[in-house]
């Protein structure tokens, strides 16, 4: 039998750190199912408490006391959730405490600091890079084109709209995408838009199988979803990256989380928020 266990995400804030870190710590064992829960906005003495009652009460169900993984900035409150019956793991003591050793400095402890709109630089990079892939997504407009940082090709489901919106949320990237059809294909000539920016074009594949499967959902039994039609396209716009000496990458079992960093690193380009 799998191993069972509640695994509690805290903070003071979005508990996107926490839940990042804390997943990822988690993934690495692989006998035991996770009940991963996040808890958001635990910014007072009073939260503090009720979260312990709850951790508390999940313990009781379980029969086996959880995990707790805190990014919680204010020590009082991170006292206070500490007291639960778990395995309390606090990422600012794991942390914090040796950097202030090292850089002989007390750190703020302030809220927040990780993901606010106050940091408006790193905010704006975001939202005005979110707004650009989402306006330049599928070759739905050629307008300002040429301000993108990078430009996705690739044929039709590939993964291109997913890997650029993941490109401008985590790393401040302008990232269009635009498909690949099949009259440029058939022609093997890059689309006339696409021809000024071979600089900045860097391609998606992927497996014709998975393909099929993708658009299957989409448009089940259309031409268009039919594997010798996906054969077609992949094998055609792989020829034609190549031609073009574009590079590209294979996204079938590539998660968009590496998809986008491998882009980042090949295509030279330095993230703009964090």
């Amino acid at each position: 039998m799998m191993q069972k266990r509640s695994a509690f995400f805290v903070s003071d804030r979005t508990g996107i750190t926490a839940e990042m870190l804390g997943h990822s710590l988690l993934t690495q064992f692989d006998g035991v199912r996770f009940n991963e829960v996040t808890l958001p906005f635990v910014d007072s003495i009073e939260k503090a408490r009720e979260t312990v009652e709850r951790i508390n009460q999940q313990g009781v169900e379980d029969g086996v006391r959880p995990l707790v993984i805190s990014t919680l900035a204010r020590t009082e409150i991170a006292h206070v959730v500490g007291e639960a019956n778990a395995l309390f793991l606090d990422c600012f003591e794991i942390f914090i405490s040796p950097l202030e050793r090292e850089l002989g400095l007390k750190a703020s402890h302030a809220i927040g600091r990780s993901h606010s709109v106050s940091d408006y630089v790193n905010y704006h990079h975001r939202i005005e890079s979110v707004n650009y892939a989402l306006a330049h997504d599928d070759g739905v407009s050629k307008r300002d084109l040429s301000e993108a940082d990078l430009v996705l090709v690739g044929v039709s489901r590939c993964g291109k709209t997913p890997t650029c919106l993941y490109l401008a949320m985590q790393f401040g990237i302008r990232a269009a995408n635009y498909p690949l059809i099949p009259e440029d294909l058939s022609s093997r000539q890059l689309p006339a838009p696409l021809r000024p920016l071979r600089g900045r074009l860097h391609g998606l594949t992927i497996g014709p199988g998975r393909l099929q499967q993708i658009r299957n959902e989409r448009r089940p039994g259309s031409q268009y979803a039919t594997l010798a039609n996906c054969e077609f396209e992949v094998r055609e716009a792989e020829a034609l990256m190549r031609q073009e000496g574009i590079p590209y990458l294979d996204a079938t079992s590539k998660s968009v989380e590496e998809l986008a960093t491998t882009i980042l690193q090949e295509a030279k380009l330095v993230r703009r928020i964090y």
